[in-house]
């Protein structure tokens, strides 16, 4: 990975989901409605519309810069992906391809587009779009975050990280189109997970005239030009964003929404409030105010979602540099007293990066001696007493979304047990990813994200820790766990795979692991929605829904 921040999440709170085994061959996509209980045949009412509550402004809705998962399914559901991933087993399903056939090498993907793909500008939507698309988030000047979710295709990665003759260097990247519906994909090795991972937001197409047009300006409604099944109607920066059906969309006969206004609320009181009173009919699944989280699950409005994703502190550990130190921050910290006196969405505590539910589990998880759930505060004391000079005065930053500050607080106070002394530091979103680097700045000592998974498997989340990892806000660089990375990726076969990325939980959190992150709990996605629609709309354990499958209830 060579980008520089996270695709992270805004949500605050998860649990554990029982992964089926995912293929890679086509098929016929199922229609999956939520888990709520709202009960009984679906009488679609006359007004098919929908006000959602958005948990943060996107910081853009350019498939090539995005972040973050509010940009991420405001994309999924203006632009047509390749596939998309069924709701209950994650499997993917046809979208834009119809169809895709992988070589017996497991190293050619050959994509089959539907011929009845268009653009909102009329021009039909063609395998030449995704050649230049995903050769514009590889190049060097867009310096795409995301550009390593594209690592996996011969000559990507050395393209992205080219100084000079870069045309040369992009006419290698192995994406190609034969005929204006073929897409042919030469991968540096059999990868089982890729056909999944071209679900994610930074595989999808743009228009490249209205890139070329209007340069930064092109995700503005006035200028953007989509192919999903919404377009952009609306976008007033941290306040409201509004998608309208678009009725040109090639599957639009099986759409019932019809308009999908939008607040953007990132105050979680305030969330609440707005959909109490009836200003919005669900939440985004990014987070609840915890003191809520109690009376909420007694509403019939309220869901939780099962979830692939931790939530993590992670070191600068340039600055608290001694394992010994590590070590006993993490153990001071009482996971489940967090979990249960203000995360309370029946999360589980994380015993390692990958979480429970990922394909493989039982063997990759680390049960690190360094993350008990409910801490161990003499081991703590003794871990400390070892350190030649452990910084007492460290700097905790978090971000603006409902439960950080209260779990940080409560950190603090677990810390404090130690003789740590913790100065908590809250930002806004954007400026928040921007002061964790990599590298991070100089005053982080301590910082919160989250990672929720692109696509269902381990090293999604294992590879944020490479050297080069555009995710890795820790410092931490270890020469033999990258290498054990790039083995992972040579290894086609599951079990041995899984074995390998035991290995890296173990360089990890092992007994001699290196701890540059204290993994707290692996996420659930509480949520609030109207019983109008809570039959028929859907999280998946990626954090994203689609809006094609909603219908609001009569």
């Amino acid at each position: 990975m060579t980008g520089k921040r996270v695709l992270l999440l805004v949500v605050a709170l998860f649990g554990a989901f029982a992964l089926a085994a995912a293929g890679c061959g086509g098929g016929n996509e199922e229609s999956s409605g939520g888990t709520g209980s709202g009960g009984g045949e679906t009488t679609p009412a006359a007004n098919q519309t929908f006000t959602i509550g958005w948990g943060a402004e996107p910081p853009s809705l350019d498939p090539g810069l995005a972040t973050d998962t509010t940009s991420s399914n405001v994309l999924l559901n203006i632009m047509d992906p390749l596939v998309r991933l069924n709701s209950d087993t994650l499997e993917a399903v046809p979208s834009l391809a119809e169809s895709w056939d992988v070589s017996s090498d497991g190293k050619e993907v050959t994509f089959h587009l539907r011929q009845d793909g268009t653009w909102t500008n009329g021009d039909p939507v063609t395998a030449s779009d995704f050649v230049y698309s995903w050769k514009r988030t590889l190049s060097p000047e867009l310096a795409a975050d995301y550009a390593y979710q594209l690592y996996g295709i011969e000559g990507a990665q050395e393209y992205n990280a080219c100084q000079k003759n870069c045309d040369a260097l992009a006419d290698k990247v192995a994406v190609s189109a034969p005929d204006d519906y073929t897409l042919v994909v030469k991968l540096t090795s059999p990868q089982p997970w890729f056909i999944q991972q071209a679900s994610h937001h930074s595989f999808l197409a743009v228009n490249q005239s209205a890139v070329e047009q209007f340069g930064d300006k092109w995700t503005e409604p006035q200028n953007i030009v989509t192919n999903g099944p919404f377009k952009l109607a609306k976008w007033e920066h941290d306040a409201e964003i509004d998608l309208v059906k678009n009725d040109d969309w090639r599957g639009a006969a099986d759409v019932s929404l019809t308009s999908v206004p939008g607040k953007i609320i990132v105050d979680g009181t305030t969330r609440v409030q707005a959909f109490e009173s009836g200003e919005i009919d669900a939440l985004d699944g990014g987070g609840l105010p915890p003191d809520e989280i109690a009376r909420l699950k007694e509403t019939p409005e309220y869901e939780a979602y099962p979830a692939l994703g931790t939530y993590y502190y992670g070191f600068n550990i340039k600055n608290i540099s001694d394992i010994h130190e590590r070590r006993a921050l993490s153990l001071a910290v009482n996971r489940q007293e967090i979990i249960d006196q203000i995360a309370q969405a029946d999360q589980i505590p994380a015993t390692g990066m990958s979480p429970q539910g990922i394909s493989g589990f039982d063997t990759i998880n680390p049960n690190s001696p360094w993350t008990p759930a409910a801490g161990d505060l003499d081991q703590a004391k003794d871990e400390l007493s070892q350190a030649a000079s452990p910084k007492t005065d460290i700097n905790l930053f978090f971000n603006d979304s409902p439960g950080h500050k209260e779990i940080a607080t409560a950190v603090q106070a677990q810390w404090k047990e130690l003789g740590i002394n913790t100065t908590l530091k809250q930002q806004e979103w954007a400026q928040y990813l921007e002061f964790l680097g990599p590298p991070p700045n100089d005053a982080v000592d301590v910082y919160r994200l989250g990672w929720i998974y692109d696509y269902p498997d381990a090293i999604n989340g294992l590879d944020l820790w490479t050297c080069d990892s555009g995710n890795n806000n820790t410092n931490f660089c270890d020469k033999s766990y990258d290498d054990l990375v790039a083995e992972a990726r040579e290894t086609p076969d599951d079990t041995a795979r899984y074995d390998i990325y035991a290995q890296l939980e173990d360089k990890l959190f092992g007994q001699d692991g290196q701890l540059p992150i204290l993994p707290i709990y692996w996420y659930t996605y509480p949520n609030l929605e109207k019983l109008s629609i809570k039959d028929t709309f859907n999280i998946n354990p990626l954090d994203q829904f689609d809006l094609t499958q909603v219908t609001v209830k009569g």
